[in-house]
């Protein structure tokens, strides 16, 4: 598709993703199945797109029950990770394995990457979560070890071109990382430049499959409107992210539930959704999993998970 289609495409996605969020329907449950027709409309019972395999609105697939106290019912309601910082000290081993345990501090040093990697392997966390530089000592450190590394590229600001981010994402596989997080080009999709959005995406999306490596798209909410939330998830999901995730935690702001509940709808029920930013209580999580989010960024994390565990 050239560029003109592609604008068309994504503004008409964004009008009907934006239209459900007003009307209230993205909470409603539905039962609907996609139809497959070549271009976004209403399908003929009124749920869903008609973009193969795009949205699926309020499926009970994903709706999550939440309990105020307990984190495996947090769990069982779709959550597959919860995100914590270095300072996590104590953590339920049920939900261990389910936790992304983060240090993207600018000021972090050897030790502090070595500690965040014991405690991975102590607790038995998903991944760690470091800056590039980082990425070969704690793939050394948990060598042997199920716990993954994570990392990012054009973080934080997402302004690099996009051949430095493929390559970042390049050097990041080969140094051991097995998940990346990028950034988009928040400032072309401001200015409505939606290919050179969707091809940055594309192209760190191809260099991490072709290595094995999951890619999230950070989208820094707090930047953007509803229309281009919604266009960013579109080209996110296009361009063959696995994950969408609001904010990188250096962003103004962080995620709030409307903004997850957008971002599910946007994606449909098969791409992950990680809520990260400002998530400092059990309330603010369970708002969040409620709202289709399926990783959870916290740095307020020992609290959050002392309270599910009460």
């Amino acid at each position: 598709m050239d560029a003109t289609e592609l604008q068309q495409l994504v503004a008409a996605i964004g009008e009907e993703i934006l239209a459900r969020v007003e009307t209230g329907r993205a909470a409603a449950p539905c039962d609907c199945s996609m139809s497959h027709g070549p271009a976004p409309s209403a399908s003929p019972r009124g749920e869903g797109l008609n973009i193969p395999g795009l949205v699926c609105p309020g499926c009970v697939q994903r709706c999550a029950q939440t309990c105020a106290r307990k984190t495996r019912e947090i769990i069982a309601a779709g959550a597959d990770r919860i995100s914590a910082s270095e300072r996590l000290t104590r953590v339920d081993p049920a939900t261990a394995g389910l936790i992304d345990h983060t240090l993207l501090k600018p000021e972090a040093t050897a030790d502090d990457i070595r500690k965040l990697c014991r405690e991975a392997r102590q607790y038995g966390f998903a991944t760690v979560c470091v800056n590039p530089y980082w990425v070969p000592l704690a793939a050394a450190e948990l060598s042997g070890s199920p716990v993954k590394v994570c990392t990012v590229a054009g973080f934080p600001l997402g302004a690099t071109p996009t051949a430095i981010k493929r390559a970042e994402a390049e050097a990041a596989a080969r140094a051991g990382a097995q998940e990346v997080d990028m950034v988009i080009n928040v400032g072309a999709l401001r200015s409505g430049d939606l290919e050179t959005v969707y091809q940055d995406i594309q192209a760190v999306a191809d260099a991490c499959h072709r290595a094995g490596v999951i890619v999230k798209v950070i989208l820094e909410t707090a930047l953007l409107d509803d229309n281009q939330k919604a266009i960013a998830c579109a080209l996110a999901r296009m361009g063959g992210a696995d994950f969408v995730k609001t904010s990188t935690g250096f962003g103004p702001s962080g995620a709030t539930a409307r903004d997850v509940a957008l971002m599910r709808l946007a994606v449909g029920s098969d791409m992950g959704v990680k809520a990260a930013g400002g998530i400092r209580s059990l309330e603010d999580l369970q708002r969040m999993v409620a709202a289709g989010a399926t990783r959870i960024g916290a740095s307020a994390s020992v609290r959050i998970v002392e309270a599910a565990a009460a």
